[in-house]
């Protein structure tokens, strides 16, 4: 099961989707909000944390969570305090009931994953694309739009047909027709260029 745990949190936060099931497990941990009760809420341990990118508004809660759970955490770089472990491009990892591959995205951010699941067909995806056709900013420090559209295509390449669910960083999930929404954003980034 997916939960979103940042759901009607209105300080500004990234999404922290809760995966259960054989492993539980945390994608990111959101910002300027208490998420430990939210956790407790559901489960008293978590096995892993596992990173799409550190931009604060993604790991804010990084110590808190680490603290609460003793719990190490997984991401791209090494270099940042909240990242323990290193993840290498398409590495596979367990994430709830499925093996997942981490694709590397960069573009919105130099450390910036993707996580998918051929098996269930989900993909986290972070801030690389989001709803509706929308994609991740390249203004920030790091961004490249070049980067990010490689970025989109990758993915594209990677989940195939097989996509049925895009979790997002920000906004609301994609569970209807998700391959569509991927398809208008790298239309759309690269018209942005």
């Amino acid at each position: 099961m997916i939960r979103n745990l940042a759901q009607g949190v209105q300080a500004f936060t990234s999404n922290v989707f809760l995966v259960e099931g054989e492993t539980t497990a945390l994608v990111d941990t959101g910002a300027n909000f208490d998420i430990v009760p939210k956790i407790r809420e559901v489960t008293d341990s978590l096995d892993t944390v596992y990173l799409t990118h550190t931009h604060p508004d993604h790991i804010g809660n990084v110590d808190a969570v680490r603290d609460a759970f003793d719990v190490e955490t997984w991401g791209y770089d090494t270099g940042y305090n909240a990242v323990d472990n290193r993840i290498e491009d398409r590495e596979r990892v367990q994430i709830g009931d499925d093996v997942y591959q981490a694709v590397h995205t960069p573009g919105h951010k130099n450390d910036h994953l993707c996580f998918y699941s051929q098996g269930s067909g989900i993909c986290f995806a972070g801030d690389l694309v989001f709803a509706n056709g929308a994609f991740g900013r390249t203004d920030l420090a790091e961004g490249d739009r070049e980067r990010l559209v490689e970025s989109i295509d990758t993915l594209r390449e990677v989940v195939g047909d097989d996509l049925s669910e895009i979790h997002v960083g920000h906004g609301p999930s994609i569970v209807t027709r998700p391959q569509d929404d991927l398809e208008l954003a790298a239309k759309a980034a690269r018209m942005s260029q």
